[in-house]
């Protein structure tokens, strides 16, 4: 994963978020600007208990915990504070079934503890603290406070910013509002069948490992040690394609009630876009190099967008 230059991607993108409400708007009004006080508030909190909690447990999946939920609370207090419109209400319900679906998946990996600081870490933060380039403790808490911590919680409030641009929008729910919904839902659920076919086969696969069995010794496709059926076998990261469509289709819903088919909320798209090419860089890296044939994999088929023939 080359990390300056994702590092520089997401950089512009952050640069890119008021240059575009300067230039090509709208600008919020009173009552917009008073919920996104509410809403920074809330993401400010966020930021520091993820900071705080993470350095002090050393478990960095304090934020990883919160992502499927905050964007909840983002989306309906907008809503609340726009008079429950039909539009927000119809993107504040998708957003909440969004969020309960990847909260059950990220809780039964073991994520979620009574002691809530506890629970399991994100394999990616471990793997990331023993290299090189992080062994200094400051240096990982710099990584932390401003990556982990303030820009992932920024993220997750920047990605929901379309609810608060459709404040106070009078456009009525439209048949391009009805098809940013469908297409918002179809990307929702294409992502739980991916995770259901991930979960299935990774407990399968260890299962057998767990009971005596070398990964070798494995039947096919587990020998293999990662997934390449069902939508696997379609694109590298069918959950991430999935994940990206949800965002994409909920900007959508600022063109359906008259923004503009360009406007600076896109930003929360694009950034989420930048998020997953360094996401998936990083996940195929550290695959490549306990699996022998990952990287024949790689080869073979996309890494987002589905093929229309299985390999």
């Amino acid at each position: 994963m080359n990390i300056k230059l994702i590092g520089t991607l997401l950089g512009f993108s952050l640069i890119a978020c008021p240059l575009l409400y300067i230039f090509v708007g709208p600008a919020l009004n009173p009552d917009q600007i008073h919920v996104l006080n509410i809403l920074g508030i809330i993401c400010a909190c966020s930021a520091a208990f993820c900071f705080i909690v993470g350095e002090l447990t050393r478990n960095n999946s304090q934020m990883d915990k919160l992502w499927s939920l905050l964007p909840i609370a983002y989306a309906w207090i907008p809503a609340i504070y726009g008079g429950m419109t039909p539009r927000l209400v119809v993107m504040a319900c998708l957003v909440t079934l969004w969020g309960c679906r990847l909260t059950f998946n990220f809780g039964r990996k073991g994520a979620y503890q009574l002691k809530f600081w506890q629970g399991e870490e994100d394999y990616r933060w471990k793997v990331l603290r023993e290299r090189k380039e992080f062994q200094n403790r400051f240096v990982w808490a710099v990584f932390d406070l401003f990556f982990i911590s303030i820009y992932q919680n920024a993220l997750v409030l920047i990605m929901t910013f379309p609810s608060l641009v459709l404040m106070g929008v009078d456009k009525p729910f439209g048949w391009l509002d009805a098809g940013a919904a469908a297409l918002m839902l179809f990307f929702i659920i294409y992502e739980t069948v991916a995770d259901e076919q991930q979960w299935r086969f990774q407990t399968t696969k260890w299962q057998m490992i767990k009971g005596g069995k070398t990964l070798g010794e494995l039947p096919a496709p587990y020998n293999k040690g990662f997934n390449t059926t069902g939508l696997w076998g379609r694109s590298r990261h069918p959950n991430y394609f999935a994940e990206q469509g949800i965002w994409c289709a909920f900007y959508l819903f600022t063109v359906a009630g008259g923004i503009g088919i360009i406007n600076w909320t896109v930003i929360g798209a694009l950034l989420i876009l930048v998020l997953f090419q360094g996401s998936s860089a990083l996940g195929e890296e550290i695959s490549a190099s306990k699996y022998p044939d990952y990287q024949l994999y790689c080869n073979s088929l996309p890494k987002f967008f589905p093929s229309l023939r299985a390999k």
